[in-house]
């Protein structure tokens, strides 16, 4: 009998496997690395232990340090996840002789399973459609050599305990094979410490195709539906979705019954996918069976009304599966997408760094399962993948279009992420219709705007100025004007090593932003001078919170989301997200020290309770202009030059912080300098 439940992984499957063991009634136990202490899967379980160092290796793949988890923690099961050790066999059978639960299939099921010789050979047994190849136990590269050209090419070279796309080769040209073979296997044995290989014909353009299966320890199979995961880059699933455009209910029928003899044949029990590459002409063949549970699984959930997880503990407790094939029924589509710290622009590199801003719309239809929270951090560590996002329809088109929307309104900021991407994805005319294939991004995004420079428009650089002005000026979001109108502001900013000179006018809630190419002939005093402007936008204020802007550029409503970190800003309106600088104040302070100190710059945190002077006015050295209240403290700052009041910045009321530009003077002129 469970009692508590540890879960042996991390981010958004621990979160979501916690939240279905507390609706079952099971207390939960967390798992987290030295680097994960303040992860969000820490906080949501009821008890949490740390296992070791950032490293993997030192945490949560440490077979040791989880079952002294277990143990301190008292936890009598272990729900794995996916991925660490979910399909180590070596990690269940620990757990077995540590009197732990495994919530998931036996080791003899795994061991097959994991090795993509043995389970060809299994499924070829069993009566299951495999693709024609070589997966015998002879692997010199004289007989891999030869079996190859048997094939014939396009061929497929596979690590046998591979996965992921890892330890793979496409080989189209014989001239290629001997080096793709030797390739693979160095892959192979470095990823999985197994040099083992398999030869496959490759199909062209499939479609990847998987099913659920379920199995419980009284005999009874059954699956679930497919699921269409076509959508792939370098073999990695980007969107999933169920069921698939291209199955129809006798393709179905058949992939199904495929899959639950698979199962069959190596006695599973619990939540398995058995995955096919199907053809054009929709002849499918079997390509490898996951043993633990999909990151896709949301969207079987959600077109069968079911909670896999909770499916998975029931087995685990001994209990039968709640339906039969009979009972399972398919309602609507859904469609997932995968989140992920990377960048899209950079080779899909993974990213790190702190989450500023998370914002779904909670809308009919549409769930998140996210590990990530605004003020967490994304951790360099681990898998880059940080949320997902999926949606449901009545029909395909009414998921995508639901897709579509609630991906445009998302607010992710802080670490460069493939939002933009994903979005240009569901949008595009090839998958709109059903039509990708594993080919998809390879043929249609090669030069998508997504994965090239992000092209830096003059809205969103206005935009920048505008809110960067705004954040400035607090107070003056949404109510009136503490300065009279017109009233100027330069701006600095540098956004993708390129700096970028404004002059920002406000007229009420209007802005008229000009940009150039080069700053104003003398930069002394770049609060008052004026760049020779090249464009001009402008914009108008409407409202903002936190995170997110309404603004109307053209007389159309626009919305844009927003987030500060220090002095930098994260823009995303809508054509991907840009990180901006503010150099303004560096400008200045520049132009500051070489005409002598005529900036006035906040050195704290605080309030303005008092503002002794306006434009226009004379001042003289020492003579106090305003004053901040800080931690219950009114300081007094001074002008340090005798000159002219050129701008005054703040108004009581406004928040300001360090390195803030509060009031501009121009100096006097010495006695003989010409006007």
């Amino acid at each position: 009998m469970i009692h508590k439940i540890l879960i042996a992984n991390r981010g958004e499957i621990a979160v979501r496997v916690i939240r279905t063991a507390r609706n079952q009634g099971f207390p939960t136990v967390a798992v987290y690395s030295e680097a994960d202490a303040v992860a969000m899967h820490v906080d949501a379980a009821d008890e949490a232990v740390c296992i070791g160092g950032a490293p993997a290796a030192q945490s949560y793949l440490s077979i040791d340090n989880i079952l002294n988890a277990a143990k301190k923690s008292q936890a009598n099961a272990v729900h794995p996840g996916y991925g660490f050790l979910a399909e180590n066999p070596a990690f269940v059978r620990a757990c077995e002789a540590a009197g732990l639960v495994f919530i998931g299939p036996g080791t003899d099921a795994m061991e097959l399973m994991g090795s993509k010789r043995l389970s060809k050979e299994a499924m070829v047994a069993a009566g299951v459609p495999c693709i024609a190849g070589y997966h015998g136990k002879d692997q010199t590269d004289e007989v891999l050599l030869a079996e190859a050209e048997k094939i014939g090419v396009p061929l497929m070279v596979k690590a046998s305990a591979g996965g992921g796309g890892r330890g793979m080769r496409l080989v189209t040209n014989e001239k290629n094979l001997s080096e793709s073979i030797q390739n693979a296997r160095a892959e192979a044995k470095s990823t999985f410490g197994n040099d083992e290989l398999i030869l496959e014909k490759a199909i062209v353009e499939p479609r990847h195709i998987e099913i659920q299966v379920f199995a419980d320890a009284h005999g009874n199979v059954i699956h679930l539906g497919e699921r269409d995961c076509s959508v792939q880059r370098r073999h990695q699933k980007v969107v999933e979705e169920a069921p698939s455009p291209f199955v129809d209910a006798d393709l179905r029928e058949k992939m199904g019954q495929a899959a639950v003899n698979a199962a069959r044949a190596c006695k599973y029990l619990g939540a398995g996918t058995v995955e096919f590459m199907v053809d054009a002409d929709k002849n499918f063949y079997f390509l490898e069976m996951n043993t633990r549970l999909q990151v896709e699984h949301p969207v079987t959930e959600m077109i069968t009304g079911q909670d896999l997880v909770a499916w998975q503990i029931k087995v685990a407790c001994g209990e039968k599966l709640p339906l039969s094939q009979d009972e399972i029924s398919l309602l609507g589509h859904a469609i997932e997408v995968r989140l992920y710290a990377e960048d899209a622009r950079r080779g899909f590199l993974p990213q790190t760094g702190p989450v500023l801003a998370w914002q779904v719309p909670q809308r009919e239809g549409v769930r998140v399962d996210s590990g990530i929270e605004a003020g967490r951090e994304v951790a360099a560590h681990y898998d880059p993948i940080v949320a997902k996002v999926i949606a449901w329809g009545e029909n395909r088109d009414e998921a995508r279009r639901r897709l579509a929307l609630v991906l445009r309104d998302t607010v992710l900021l802080g670490f460069n992420n493939n939002k933009l991407f994903l979005e240009r994805i569901v949008n595009h005319p090839v998958f709109a219709k059903g039509g990708a294939t594993t080919a998809f991004i390879e043929k249609h995004f090669s030069d998508d705007i997504s994965m090239g420079k992000n092209a830096l428009s003059d809205q969103t650089l206005a935009l920048a100025a505008m809110i960067f002005y705004q954040g400035r000026c607090p107070q003056t979001r949404d109510a009136g004007w503490h300065t009279p109108a017109p009233y100027r502001y330069n701006f600095v900013l540098n956004c993708d090593e390129t700096d970028h000179f404004l002059s920002l006018v406000r007229k009420d809630a209007r802005f008229e932003v000009s940009m150039a190419a080069k700053g104003p002939a003398n930069a002394k005093n770049t609060e008052n001078a004026e760049p020779g402007a090249d464009r001009q936008v402008t914009l108008e204020w409407v409202r903002a919170d936190d995170h997110s802007v309404i603004y109307i550029d053209g007389g159309v409503r626009r919305k844009a989301g927003y987030a500060f970190f220090a002095n930098q800003l994260f823009v995303d309106a809508g054509s991907g997200h840009f990180v901006f600088e503010d150099k303004t104040l560096h400008t200045a302070k520049s132009a500051q020290d070489a005409a002598g100190g005529g900036d006035v710059i906040s050195t704290m945190n605080g309030v303005i309770v008092e503002v002794r002077v306006s434009p226009g006015q004379r001042v003289e050295a020492g003579q106090a202009l305003l004053v901040i209240e800080s931690m219950k403290m009114q300081h007094q700052f001074a002008a340090a030059i005798s000159g002219t009041v050129e701008s005054v910045a703040a108004a009581p009321g406004d928040q300001v912080k360090p390195g803030q530009l509060l009031v501009t003077i121009a100096a006097e002129q010495e006695k003989g300098e010409s006007s």
